[in-house]
């Protein structure tokens, strides 16, 4: 259905520029498309086309599609089917009930684990808060299904010290549904020890029955295999639970992570009581497939069978579930042919894998909508071990129409919330962090096996290609995927064909393509398109500027000296990357057509000058990446109209404002850059003030760089040379960075180029957050303010500090107060700093030392302080020695390179300068 609409609009589109190009639809120069697109009507333009040909071709793939659904219809009637939800009993039905039985000879590789979770179990398990329930503390145990979470439970519930600290244990299967009563009976009959379980199904009944029976003792309940989210099936356990004695346990297996949480409690801090189960190593799943495997096979045979066998582990991933299906499929292979025809087959297409394997997969499977579906099945795509970035993926599924249109703005939102509620599931694993969101993830082996499995049939209906040009790996994927992902050009060389032309996603990034054949224009379905890092020259663009469906165009580093004008027939395009193009000097003016652009990257576009002045109707542009854009120094007028920028790289003056123009950009985060030109008269303070920097919550990166105006108005409003004295604008500067006032959620600042006297107070607030200082060239500063303040700076860096010639003990800002019997620190003292840097401060001559007093009581200064570097600070001529005797066990590395005085003080190691440092730390190394 979406392919015959694609063809509709492009057919429409095509026929309206070209009729745009002859001056019919418009006397403007440019190229534009009409901002209407067509997706579930037909508009009366249909007759506008010349040729009756193309609608009837039109017409008769909509006649199929019709027939189709109607045919799909008449099968549902005829065979009865009816939409149902799936069957969560279902699963009980075949898994059946686990119990707290185990065979500890079948368990390798988890003696670590083990080990973790009953000190979990029997101890204290942190703060008084962790994973607790009322009296109650919840463990949990996740991951993906068939790694082991029950086995590793048997263990822990079986094991000598758990026996002996707790006076019950209650092993209880929940699986799906999560039945409250039958839960109930299960633990009442456990604790009580009946032969049956009580007849009541009244839950109060129950409930009070099981109060009375664990009421005041000790108690592990192990609740297995629990999928419910719904916290009102809960919390009538868990409030009763809570008559249990001081130090019971509940402890729960899940693959959702989210379940765990919710069993905890939302507001609890509960990652800790959260256990990870990982997968086995090659060695211990090479002895558990080995112990089923080899089973009755003689010496030799086990011999014979070893290194293949070893080779087959390989496939498991370290998954014990498929070790033990595997296992069991070579138990009855007795031939060495017969394993290496194991080694050599695909996984996902062995019927026992099925079987066995994959309906544990399924089980997670079944849980999720048809939208989740497609999008886990779609990472299929990927080869495996590789890492797959969230972002880019989730720009994918957008251009595979998982996430529905972006009509309304939130498709990055959707987008990010299924990749979450996939991870959550035990579906991806190997995060690469940025704080708390996930940036990469890899995926098992078996469960891309499984998603490849998913997969199998989809193409199947398409019709199929006996073409010998394209491989069958390309067909394939192009087939199941709708995707190219090779970053191959095989798809274009040398032409595109037939059987390529349902591709929706093209990766062609770093193919040495040196030009782009005209061929691509088959490719109307193409939604996203990938030509990084290649090489065009000339009109090479204008080929893909007919490509009107496009939606995701990355044509960075590719040598471009101009961007033509039909770019803004791609009136469908949401991000357009020009980064690393560093001949292109301007954007057509067409591109402002782009109605539903809303990321535009010029990264390093060194010889961009300027920007559209029409840049104002980009309306939903949320993104402008413009580092590196050296040669860009002003803004259109209309950018300030912009107000739902998210990410604005570089700020520059705009309509005669230098940064005030940002008033109403409360959306900015990430990393923003201010170019400063400061003058002598106040109108540099008030457009700093009109900012108001600290409304941008969101912005995690502020470098601030000043640079002084060589220019300033006379009365009649003319620029004229700007001849006052340094010294009376320096009162200017420092109000200026007052002005610039961020928000405490600030984690990172950079000031360059300041000629003020002195810093802000706001930068060493308490409240402050952030994590990383660097000044440099702060020319006119004579002393540094009480950094030490701050309690989560980690890193910080002061450069070319030319006035500097003291650091005072305020810098270190700890704060004492003395009684008649002892001295209390209050605050200060770097609690968190890990590198100090000064480099260049060239008449920096003394750092004072703490007194003696400070040094003869417990205060904390510096305890993380791992790397001190003084770089180039030529009069220093000693180091504060109480401070860093203080410093001494963190630190690892002092540098005191290019530092003359330094050098010839604390230069011999055998010296007592350096020893009186050294003899603190023995692990202090001084480079020089």
């Amino acid at each position: 259905m979406d392919d015959v609409l694609d063809e509709w609009n492009y057919s429409i589109l095509k026929f309206q520029i070209e009729q745009s190009s002859d001056g019919v639809a418009a006397a403007d120069a440019d190229v534009v498309p009409p901002k209407c697109t067509v997706r579930f009507c037909i508009p009366c333009s249909c007759l506008c086309f010349k040729k009756v040909s193309v609608r009837r071709g039109i017409a008769l793939k909509i006649k199929q599609v019709k027939e189709r659904l109607d045919l799909i219809l008449a099968e549902k009637d005829r065979f009865h089917f009816d939409e149902i939800t799936s069957q969560p009993s279902d699963r009980e039905s075949w898994r059946g009930q686990t119990t707290s039985v185990i065979d500890k000879e079948g368990v390798y590789g988890r003696d670590l684990e083990r080990e973790a979770l009953v000190s979990k179990l029997v101890g204290e398990g942190g703060s008084s808060e962790e994973g607790l329930i009322g009296g109650i503390r919840v463990v949990s145990i996740v991951g993906v299904g068939g790694i082991g979470k029950t086995t590793l439970a048997q263990l822990a519930y079986n094991d000598s010290r758990v026996e002996n600290y707790f006076e019950l244990r209650i092993w209880i299967s929940v699986s799906d549904p999560f039945n409250e009563v039958e839960i109930a009976k299960g633990i009442v009959a456990s604790v009580e020890k009946l032969d049956e379980p009580p007849k009541t199904n009244q839950l109060e009944m129950l409930l009070q029955r099981l109060k009375e029976s664990i009421s005041g003792k000790k108690f592990l309940l192990v609740m297995d295999d629990v999928w419910t989210q719904d916290d009102t099936k809960w919390k009538p356990l868990k409030n009763t639970l809570k008559s249990g004695g001081t130090g019971s346990k509940v402890l729960v297996t899940t693959r959702n992570e989210k379940v765990a949480i919710m069993m905890m409690g939302e507001s609890i801090k509960n990652d800790r009581m959260i256990h990870r189960l990982g997968v086995l190593n090659d060695e211990d799943c090479w002895s558990l497939l080995g112990w089923i495997a080899l089973c009755g096979k003689s010496k030799d045979q086990c011999e014979e069978f070893e290194n293949t066998g070893k080779e087959i582990t390989k496939k498991c991933n370290g998954l014990p579930l498929a070790a033990k299906t595997l296992g069991s499929l070579l138990c009855f292979k007795n031939t060495l042919e017969e394993w290496e025809s194991v080694l050599n087959s695909e996984i996902w297409k062995l019927e026992e894998v099925e079987d066995d394997l994959f309906r544990h997969l399924f089980l997670s499977y079944n849980e999720l909508s048809p939208t989740l579906k497609r999008c886990f099945s779609y990472c299929a795509v990927f080869p495996k071990d590789t890492r797959i970035y969230v972002d880019e993926l989730i720009t994918k599924w957008m251009a595979m129409s998982y996430l529905g249109s972006n009509a309304d703005d939130d498709w990055k939102v959707r987008g990010r919330g299924y990749f979450d509620y996939l991870s959550m599931r035990s579906l991806f694993q190997d995060f690469d962090k940025d704080g708390d969101k996930i940036k990469s993830f890899m995926m098992h082996d078996i469960v891309h096996d499984f998603a490849q499995f998913l997969r199998k049939d989809v193409g199947s209906r398409m019709k199929k290609t006996t073409c010998e040009e394209c491989s069958p790996l390309l067909v394939s994927q192009v087939e199941k995927y709708r995707s190219s992902l090779f970053r191959c050009k095989e798809v274009l060389d040398p032409h595109v064909c037939d059987c390529l032309t349902s591709v929706r996603l093209l990766d062609l990034r770093r193919c040495g393509l040196q030009a782009i054949p005209k061929e691509i224009e088959k490719l109307i379905h193409l939604r996203w398109l990938d030509l990084g890092n290649n090489k065009f020259v000339g009109d090479d663009l204008k080929s893909i500027c007919k490509l009107y469906n496009l939606q995701f165009l990355w044509v960075g580093w590719c040598g471009l000296q101009e961007i033509p004008l039909e770019i803004g027939n791609l009136s469908q395009l949401i991000h357009l990357d020009l980064s690393g193009n560093r001949g292109v000097r301007e954007l057509p003016e067409s591109l402002c057509n782009l109605s539903k652009l809303e990321s535009l990257n010029v990264n390093t576009c060194f010889s961009l000058c300027g920007l559209p002045q029409g840049i104002h109707k980009l309306k939903k542009l949320k993104h402008l990446y413009n580092q590196n854009t050296i040669s860009l120094k002003q803004y259109p007028q209309g950018i300030s109209q912009l107000t739902s920028l998210v990410t604005l790289n570089k700020v520059l003056p705009c309509d005669g404002n230098k940064v005030g123009w940002l008033k109403n950009f409360n959306r900015l985060s990430g990393k923003v850059e201010l170019s400063i030109e400061t003058s002598s008269c106040g109108d540099s303070v008030e457009d700093a003030r009109e900012a108001e920097l600290g409304k941008k919550m969101h912005i995690q990166e502020l470098r601030i760089y000043f640079s002084e105006s060589t220019t300033t108005m006379d009365g009649r409003g003319k620029q004229v040379k700007d001849t006052s004295s340094s010294s009376s604008s320096t009162s200017v500067w420092n109000e200026v960075l007052d002005a610039l006032h961020p928000h405490p959620n600030l984690q990172h600042l950079t000031i360059r180029h300041y000629n003020g006297s002195r810093l802000p107070g706001w930068i060493v607030s308490p409240l402050n957050q952030l994590t990383s200082i660097e000044l440099d060239n702060c020319e006119f500063l004579v002393s540094l303010p009480p950094l030490g303040k701050l309690p989560l700076l980690e890193t910080l860096s002061i450069q070319d500090l030319y006035e500097l010639e003291y650091v005072g003990r305020e810098f270190l800002g700890i704060a004492t107060t003395t009684t008649c019997s002892s001295m209390a620190t209050i605050a200060g003292g770097f609690p968190k700093l890990k590198k100090l840097t000064f480099w260049k401060c060239i008449n920096w001559t003394k750092w004072e030392d703490i007194t003696v007093e400070e040094d003869n009581v417990a205060i904390s200064i510096m305890p993380c302080l791992t790397e001190l570097i003084i770089h180039d600070c030529r009069r220093l001529t000693e180091l504060p020695q109480r401070l860093l005797q203080k410093v001494s066990p963190s630190l690892k590395w002092l540098d005191i390179t290019g530092s003359t005085q330094l050098i010839q003080v604390y230069g011999d190691e055998d010296g007592q300068p350096w020893k009186s440092i050294s003899d603190h730390n023995p692990h202090l190394r001084l480079y020089h």
